[in-house]
């Protein structure tokens, strides 16, 4: 990782980051939505067997499929097992205070509005099965849509060779509550749940992680069904000061960086001592990662250490930066929440030493499905209010009306909408 120094004329290139450039593979993308929209399973069986080298007769997974992977997770790995139903706790505690209220305020005598609340009806959770399984994923998409009181949850993931889907995958999908579960990945799975297949129904939003492929599915299937957020690589940016420990930014770093070869990380620190102690930390332990060569491209691409005259200026950077995750690790709890307030563009903040992103993505409660390329400027991450509407009612007396006869009447009328001026004067006896 090189070391910078904060220049603000050239802020937004110094704060670079990946981002997915999905023009090349956007006609593909858009034939495999054509054909599985046209064809439906005829085209899904065709993918998987093209993509994932597996020929499928059946997508959906059987109840004794399930059953059978928590057998063999139990005698496997019985404490990812144990894991896995922790952090459920964990994140169902924490999405059940994201429940909004409903409520309702008298505007003027007689006239009562308000907001209520209603689940999503059928949501479609997307889980990656690419290089690795990613069981946190689904108690991260499946037990929100859960709390919120979505009626179906399906989830979709691809199969591996033996045509099955990890052990793992399959028990966390019955943890967190998913409804079915079917062996199909990519674009063409996004396609399906878009559309609906003979096999597979359709959704009214598609949510979770995925490659290139999957991220251009989900942006040209957006109007046909809702997505949360278009995400792309892993990012990190690290706020420290001279106080902070050179070994935890060390691990920080890296842990982003092993995701993904285009996953970007920052330390932006006002200290020079500390930039040059973590990018020496930072070596020593790349070289013994077992993720090396992911790690290795990631930080020569898009890992950087940036040094500034104030934690001001840091600020300033991670404000422009909106990064995914955002870590802040200075002298004391005070200074962390001083900094917090004027931290305006995050997608999950992580304050003080001991809270490192891997807390939030697999324990701590807080969602790690999260805005990625700036994303943060706009979006929040996914939550238990992702798979909510909030419908407006209200409650008007023929007193209530009177008084907004003046207000109602004359706007409708100068934009030309009369039928509108005349049902509210109907009901005054007035037309």
């Amino acid at each position: 990782m090189e070391i910078s120094y904060y220049d603000k004329e050239n802020l937004s290139k110094l704060t670079e980051k990946s981002q997915e450039d999905i023009e090349d593979i956007l006609p593909t993308v858009s034939e495999i939505l054509k054909n599985v929209k046209n064809s439906k399973d005829l085209s899904l069986i065709e993918y998987t067997k093209k993509f994932d080298n597996v020929e499928i007769e059946s997508f959906k997974v059987s109840n004794d499929e399930i059953k059978e992977s928590y057998l063999k997770l139990k005698e496997s790995n019985p404490d990812l097992l144990n894991s896995l139903e922790e952090a459920s706790e964990n994140i169902e505690k924490f999405h059940k205070k994201q429940i909004p209220q409903e409520w309702e305020i008298e505007l003027r005598k007689g006239i009562n509005a308000g907001q209520i609340i209603r689940p999503i009806n059928k949501v479609g959770c997307y889980i990656p099965g690419g290089r690795a399984a990613y069981p946190s994923t689904i108690l991260m998409t499946v037990i929100p849509a859960k709390i919120a009181g979505v009626e179906r949850i399906i989830c979709c993931s691809p199969p591996q060779e033996n045509g099955k889907i990890m052990d793992a995958i399959l028990v966390a999908a019955d943890i967190a509550g998913a409804d079915e579960i079917y062996k199909v990945g990519g674009a063409q799975a996004i396609a399906a749940m878009a559309y609906g297949t003979e096999s597979i129904p359709q959704v009214e939003k598609i949510v979770g992680p995925g490659n290139i492929f999957v991220t251009a599915a989900k942006k040209l299937v957006y109007g046909n069904v809702d997505i949360e957020f278009p995400a792309g690589p892993s990012e990190v940016l690290i706020i420290a000061d001279k106080t902070a420990d050179p070994e935890y930014i060390a691990y920080d770093i890296l842990s982003q960086a092993e995701h993904d070869p285009n996953a970007s990380c920052y330390l932006v620190t006002d200290n020079l001592d500390l930039a040059k102690k973590t990018k020496k930390e930072i070596e020593l332990k790349t070289k013994e990662a077992k993720r090396k060569e992911v790690i290795e491209e990631s930080l020569k691409k898009f890992g950087k250490i940036i040094v500034t005259k104030s934690i001001e200026e840091a600020i300033d950077i991670s404000n422009e930066y909106a990064p995914e995750h955002l870590i802040i690790m200075t002298k004391d709890n005070e200074t962390d929440e001083k900094i917090l307030k004027k931290i305006k563009n995050a997608g999950s903040i992580f304050l003080g030493k001991y809270s490192p992103v891997a807390a939030g993505d697999y324990g701590s409660g807080t969602n790690h499905v999260l805005p990625t390329d700036r994303g943060a400027r706009m979006y929040s991450g996914l939550s238990t209010e992702s798979f909510l509407k909030k419908p407006t009612v209200q409650t008007i007396t023929k007193e209530g009306l009177k008084s907004l006869e003046n207000i109602v009447v004359p706007i409708a009328e100068y934009e030309g909408f009369y039928a509108h001026a005349d049902s509210i004067k109907v009901r005054l006896d007035k037309k």
